[in-house]
């Protein structure tokens, strides 16, 4: 599944392509997705203009005048450009690279010649609209944790979270309520990073541990933006280009090999947390 960084490139993508472009026309092969799409879908968007692209979390936002859409694209989801010479541009993870045209499931017609098709083999993505409301009230983004980012995402604010909870470290931080975006990928890197073994009790981290924390997520996803994202399928932009954050991972798939700190002496291990694949060192990360 993508992760925050995935998707804010996979925004920036959409942003250069497609924003302050009309919608013309919608074409829905298939509307049965994760959430059945409405059947006013089309008539509610053709002719809407997207005044912006945002992304909040794992959510891409598309503004209109008074209506927001928001797309998440679950465990398969793409979305991809088409021109007019049918040239296609990727911008979302995939697990080959042959697009199966079965599973477009909407084209979105702009005016500015671009088409912009929704491709998802498992269908666990979804477009949700809404008209007349703030973003912050949407049942989906009202429940979601400071972004990485946010200056309220801090020492105090960590502190009171984990206050008496004996949920282990890897749970908090995959934990959309405490902070949003973060998924398995970059919690087992910054876990790492910090020295901090996933299965200790977050109401039992020290000060100096959750300073760490907090200072290693968001260097973690600056720098997965900057690198493109984590092509651990085929992840490209909209320009073709490919992430590379993957090439600087310490531990996340790298079981049974040494730990990179050259003072370490341990090994990277894999256990199961909550269903997901956790590696981490067994000798620092304590």
């Amino acid at each position: 599944m993508p992760e925050l960084p995935e998707i804010e490139i996979v925004k920036r993508s959409l942003f250069k392509m497609i924003n302050r472009a009309k919608i013309i026309d919608i074409k829905i092969n298939n509307a049965n997705l994760r959430y059945k799409l409405p059947k006013n879908f089309t008539y509610d968007l053709v002719n809407e203009k997207i005044l912006k692209i945002s992304r909040r979390s794992k959510y891409i936002i598309f503004h209109f005048k008074k209506k927001i859409l928001i797309s998440h694209l679950g465990m398969t989801g793409k979305l991809l450009f088409l021109k007019k010479n049918n040239k296609m541009f990727k911008t979302s993870f995939y697990y080959d690279l042959n697009i199966i045209h079965k599973h477009n499931h909407i084209y979105f017609f702009l005016n500015n010649g671009l088409v912009l098709i929704y491709n998802d083999v498992r269908r666990f993505g979804f477009f949700k609209l809404y008209k007349n409301i703030n973003l912050n009230d949407i049942p989906f983004i009202k429940k979601l944790g400071y972004e990485p980012f946010s200056r309220l995402f801090n020492l105090k604010y960590f502190k009171n979270f984990v206050l008496n909870k004996k949920k282990n470290s890897k749970n908090l931080l995959m934990d959309q309520t405490f902070v949003s975006g973060l998924g398995n990928i970059y919690v087992n890197e910054v876990l790492f990073l910090s020295k901090v073994s996933p299965l200790k009790i977050c109401s039992n981290l020290k000060t100096n541990e959750i300073k760490s924390l907090i200072k290693n997520i968001k260097k973690t996803l600056k720098l997965s933006i900057l690198k493109g994202g984590s092509s651990i399928r085929d992840f490209k932009n909209s320009f073709g280009k490919s992430g590379n954050f993957q090439q600087f991972f310490h531990v996340y798939g790298k079981e049974n090999m040494n730990c990179s700190r050259i003072s370490c002496k341990g090994e990277i291990k894999k256990i199961v947390i909550s269903g997901r694949s956790s590696f981490y060192c067994n000798k620092c990360q304590k």
